[in-house]
């Protein structure tokens, strides 16, 4: 009788609709807690403490101190640099392919819709070996034999701040195009045909309609992906990694995540590594707060 009278119990809670909304978010809530929240709140704590093998000591607030340094600093540059860059080609280029590839008069838009989208699909690091192979610093590189044939110098990729810039956008350019396309695309299709229909009966012309119509009713796609590829751009850490490890030349391709795995897994000093991810979180956080006040993503909808 008790079994069955616990059978029941347990049944009725489950379908009790008041039982039923925290049942389906409790997986989100456990996920959330364990490797979200608590991870954070143990780096922050981690951030004033010296913590080598054996031994854990407070020591307030040197690590964030020790912050005050060149390579913290260059770190800082060039994530920026790749940012705005990355920026620079994976926002205007995939609005703009998406646009093509949405227009009825485009022909095998499934063909290159999957093209653009496969390099995605691949690991980032075997694409870097690829880019490594393409990039190298032999004057038989395939970049280098390319650059040749217009009468150019053989460029050693890896060695020089400017080089060693291109080849990281290049690689996340090759890989997230597709992505970001995808993003545009549905945006593209949610705008209803009948508003491109009557600017034409009204005049307009293609590039009227785009600037008219397309561009703001595809705002909030746009914001959306902007704010995911300045965490993203912030974030990077494999460009870099496949082709100098942790150790390049004059730290040209040093970012914030870069230096933080350097400090917390090869020179094992994981508070100074805690510092450098809680700066990095207030950086990226600053930054997409201030993006978002600017493109009016705080200011509440007139009804």
């Amino acid at each position: 009788m008790a079994v069955n009278n616990s059978g029941r119990w347990i049944k009725r809670a489950f379908y009790s609709q008041h039982a039923a909304p925290y049942v389906f978010i409790s997986p989100f809530v456990i996920t959330f807690l364990l490797f979200q929240l608590y991870p954070i709140i143990s780096s922050v704590i981690m951030s004033f403490q010296e913590i080598i093998p054996g031994e854990t000591k407070f020591i307030g607030l040197k690590n964030y101190q020790d912050l005050n340094n060149e390579h913290f600093f260059k770190a800082i540059w060039n994530s920026l640099r790749y940012t705005f860059w990355s920026l620079v080609v994976l926002l205007p280029f995939p609005m703009l392919l998406a646009v093509f590839l949405n227009s009825t008069n485009m022909v095998a838009k499934n063909f290159f819709r999957s093209t653009l989208f496969m390099p995605a699909l691949t690991s980032i690091i075997v694409g870097g070996a690829i880019f490594r192979l393409v990039f190298g610093t032999l004057e038989t590189a395939p970049a280098n034999v390319f650059l040749s044939l217009f009468g150019f110098e053989s460029v050693k990729w890896t060695s020089s701040a400017g080089a060693g810039m291109f080849i990281m956008v290049a690689l996340a350019s090759w890989r997230w195009m597709g992505v970001n396309l995808i993003y545009f695309l549905s945006g593209l299709q949610s705008i209803p045909q009948e508003l491109y229909e009557a600017a034409e009966m009204d005049g307009a012309n293609r590039f009227t309609q785009f600037f008219r119509i397309t561009l703001p009713l595809l705002k909030p796609v746009t914001v959306y992906v902007l704010t995911i590829s300045i965490f993203g751009g912030f974030a990077m850490f494999t460009e870099s990694f496949v082709f100098w490890n942790t150790q390049s030349p004059s730290d040209i391709g040093l970012t914030i995540v870069g230096y933080l795995y350097q400090q917390s897994f090869e020179f094992f000093n994981m508070g100074f590594g805690s510092a450098i991810g809680i700066a990095f979180l207030f950086i990226v956080l600053s930054i997409n707060i201030l993006q978002l006040l600017i493109t009016g993503q705080f200011r509440k909808e007139n009804e």
